[in-house]
């Protein structure tokens, strides 16, 4: 039975049975389906700049297709027969964003460094495998569908219900271990009395067919339980991957609009993709790629669609450090103060934080400079109640 495992990065969700975990409790899990659809699920405890996301599907979805696509660098083959992908491929890209170039540029900096997402291609899933996330929406009759036919439906059911099977396995085995076990003091007692009461309940859920994120949990049940990072827990993002010729207008593909219902239905994201295009776009010089995407009806890269739902799905915002050695961007929640923005730079930074000197993005730009912007009375002092808001340029003060 697959596991899944977690640390302190972005959560992601990988399926890999009797193996070491490659993932952070900070990733997510993304699911291909052929026709094209892939699946990114995902929750974060703790961020970091780099992002994680397991690719997970059926075989000859376009899993591979599109983990070569955006990742330029890949080394996964692409081959019409199920379980190519063996072992996982890993492979980071940068997170899109033109701002931080603008900002480069307006501070002369020496380099400009993006945030990143780490893609991990996972083998092939299949029924009974507990092993993946993807399902199909396009015909080829050349490329032949695990289960003889394209049906997004039924993929998409097989996928939840192995993560529901993957769940159950570590439930079980951890309430088993909870009887058994003593709590050493009171309090431990009563954090494995909520756990135990949660995972009960998400148990008998699963057992109905739906996910452990259905289940209503306190905060402290919610805490309780987060070790086991359960793989039903987490949000979902479906990819729908489709041919060239759908991406202008994907709900003309009955199976798009299939998955678009589905996604519906369980309080899902959808983004449309084409792995093909995606392939094509990596073989362009930069300066073509645009007009190519324009050609084809479309103003933005599959790569920049997906990451951008990730952020909206996770509620994750950017925010900019900006000076003549580095332009960077920094990835955070969504509500974080000043003080644990700076924390994700390095702890010191939050530990002895005195005050943020802030400016929006548009200001900066508007300014020329950070001493322009303080010149003009547009560059603000702000203090450990303030919320970050997203294209902040900040420079932190702090004393350790």
């Amino acid at each position: 039975m697959a596991r899944t495992a977690c640390s302190n990065l972005l959560s992601t969700l990988t399926l890999l049975p009797n193996k070491p975990s490659i993932f952070t409790k900070n990733s997510q899990l993304i699911s291909v389906f052929n026709g094209r659809k892939t699946r990114l699920q995902s929750s974060s405890s703790r961020i970091s700049m780099s992002l994680r996301a397991g690719i997970v599907g059926l075989p000859n979805v376009g899993k591979s297709t599109l983990f070569n696509a955006v990742v330029e660098n890949g080394k996964a083959q692409a081959a019409n027969f199920p379980f190519c992908t063996i072992e996982p491929n890993v492979g980071i890209v940068a997170v899109p964003d033109p701002r931080l170039h603008v900002l480069s540029e307006l501070s002369k900096s020496q380099r400009a460094v993006p945030a990143s997402i780490e893609f991990v291609d996972i083998a092939g899933l299949v029924k009974g495998a507990s092993q993946g996330e993807v399902v199909r929406c396009f015909e080829d009759n050349d490329i032949v569908h695990v289960n003889g036919k394209v049906d997004p439906k039924s993929d998409i059911d097989v996928i939840n219900l192995e993560l529901v099977f993957s769940d159950l396995d570590q439930i079980e085995k951890r309430i088993e271990k909870l009887k058994k076990g003593k709590a050493k003091d009171s309090q431990s007692k009563v954090k494995e009395e909520a756990e135990k009461s949660a995972l009960e309940r998400i148990k008998q859920a699963l057992m109905d067919g739906k996910p452990a994120r259905a289940v209503a949990l306190t905060e402290f049940e919610k805490d309780a339980v987060k070790h086991l990072c359960l793989l039903t827990m987490k949000p979902i993002i479906y990819v729908a991957n489709v041919a060239e010729s759908d991406l202008a207008e994907p709900e003309n593909n009955s199976h798009v609009n299939e998955v678009m219902n589905l996604a519906s239905e369980l309080r899902s994201g959808i983004v449309t993709i084409s792995a093909q295009v995606e392939s094509e776009l990596t073989e362009l010089p930069s300066d073509e790629r645009t007009e190519y995407l324009k050609s084809l009806g479309v103003n933005e890269s599959g790569l920049g669609n997906l990451i951008r739902e990730t952020y909206s799905l996770l509620g994750l915002r950017t925010y900019f450090t900006s000076g003549e050695k580095e332009s960077k961007a920094w990835t955070i929640l969504a509500g974080m103060t000043a003080p644990q923005a700076a924390g994700v730079i390095h702890s010191d930074f939050e530990k002895g934080f005195i005050r943020a000197e802030t400016v929006s993005y548009d200001d900066f730009v508007a300014a020329g400079s950070l001493a322009a912007a303080r010149e003009k009375g547009l560059l603000r002092s702000e203090g450990k109640d303030y919320i970050v808001q997203e294209g902040d340029v900040m420079l932190f003060r702090f004393n350790v």
